[in-house]
């Protein structure tokens, strides 16, 4: 839509002409901009549906303010029609033509009546509650452009919010509908499961939420910053893609159940001989603890615990639960079984190091005075009496039954020792030397 010129002295016929020309192009350009409004998909929307809220009152005002456009037209063309009247009587215009098409073409001449509830509830330009208004044609085409911006821009987003939300809620549910058969199927349901309550709520939202778009569709648009053009902005889809996150948690989840359902025998298996594992290495456990106990002296040997019932229990419950093909059920059970199960081997393995930890010094303890006899019998050593004393002496505490841990040690490094200052070579670190080599041992 454009502006005419501005009012000034009697135009000449020049003038004239020039104006009515820029009139019958603005004349057209106005009607096809019009027209392509009433033919709008989304005013026809908008007049047929229920509406609410904020879409409502902006509603009233934008259908009153295209109604006042038309008689606005309707001025404008009743008075672009007598301009061209007036210059078609005449080849050469008289001064009184000129005067006439000057008042017509720049005056406040035009009248538009309107009726009492366009005026009412369309903004108009002189205040509200008027039935008639007057306008030049340029004031009328100003009047015009506003009332066609505001109009334009409700019909553009209300019609871009309904091509947008609707026709993605209804692909969601679609899914919904897909994953609520799924989680069916492995038996989450709402009231038995996390998940199928989270479904039962993405539902109820989405369908209050596509019952908000369409009734409501303003209420879902976000204006762009700094934007003055109609339609400037895009739809709010804050909520739609919030429970569009959701169903795609519930989705990962559902999928988690069916991988349950296929490898829940092969994880049962495996549970089994983790647990079974853990049994047996508790029992070497409290088999060693005895011999520890028979055959070290002065060691304080732990306590060994029993077999893990409970998860014994718990195993037998997930395999009543894969039995009845209660997935949902099974699936939190296997994850929290498989990390019981493996702490349970570790806490075995650490019983059994510990408690076999006294044999495994003895065992070193015996290393480590053969190792120093094999090294005496190389440097011709092994005749020697007080080296063949002190080994006899250390083999007897590490051989006999129960040994004193703590004695044997001692004699081994005294051993050692006495090795050590035969080859010439440090003391061994722990035992100090004999002041005689033949002393008392």
């Amino acid at each position: 839509m454009g502006v005419t010129g501005a009012p000034g002295p009697v135009m000449d016929r020049d003038e004239v002409d020039r104006a009515l020309a820029r009139l019958g192009a603005e004349h057209e350009a106005i009607e096809t901009s019009l027209l392509a409004l009433q033919d709008h998909a989304g005013r026809r929307l908008l007049e047929g549906a229920e509406l609410t809220g904020t879409t409502k009152e902006r509603w009233t005002s934008a259908d009153a303010s295209i109604t006042l456009l038309w008689a606005y037209f309707d001025a404008y063309s009743d008075a672009f029609r007598s301009a061209r009247d007036i210059r078609s009587r005449r080849r050469w215009s008289s001064r009184e033509d000129l005067v006439e098409l000057t008042e017509l073409l720049r005056g406040e001449c035009v009248t538009v009546a309107g009726s009492a509830a366009a005026t009412a509830n369309a903004p108009t330009l002189h205040g509200t509650g008027k039935l008639s208004e007057r306008y030049s044609l340029a004031g009328l085409v100003e009047r015009m452009n506003e009332l066609y911006a505001t109009s334009l821009d409700m019909v553009v987003t209300s019609d871009a919010v309904w091509s947008a939300l609707p026709a993605r809620i209804d692909l969601l549910a679609a899914e919904l509908q897909r994953t609520r058969q799924l989680a069916h199927s492995v038996g989450v349901r709402p009231g038995e499961h996390p998940a199928g309550d989270d479904l039962e709520r993405i539902t109820r939202t989405l369908t209050a939420l596509r019952e908000q778009v369409i009734s409501d569709p303003l209420a879902f648009w976000l204006p762009a910053q700094g934007s003055s053009a109609p339609g400037g902005g895009r739809p709010d889809t804050t909520v739609y893609d919030r429970e569009a996150r959701a169903l795609e948690d519930v989705r990962r989840e559902i999928d988690a159940v069916l991988t349950v359902r296929q490898d829940a025998e092969a994880r049962l298996v495996k549970l089994r001989d983790v647990l079974s594992r853990a049994d047996r290495t508790l029992a070497e456990a409290r088999s060693a603890r005895g011999e520890v106990l028979a055959k070290i002296a002065a060691s304080e040997v732990p306590a060994v615990s029993g077999p893990p019932t409970a998860l014994q229990e718990q195993l037998s419950t997930a395999s009543e639960y894969r039995r009845h093909a209660q997935w949902h059920r099974l699936s939190p059970l296997l994850e929290s079984l498989e990390a019981k199960a493996e702490d349970e081997l570790m806490r075995a393995r650490e019983s059994l190091t510990a408690v076999t930890q006294p044999l495994a010094v003895r065992a070193e303890l015996r290393g480590r005075l053969d190792a120093y006899r094999a090294k005496v019998a190389r440097h011709g050593l092994a005749e020697d009496p007080l080296l063949i004393e002190r080994y006899d002496a250390a083999r007897r505490m590490l051989w006999s039954a129960p040994c004193d841990l703590r004695v044997a040690e001692q004699a081994v490094l005294r051993y050692q020792q006495a090795a050590a200052e035969f080859f010439g070579g440090p003391r061994v670190p722990g035992q100090a030397g004999p002041d005689d080599r033949r002393g008392e041992y």
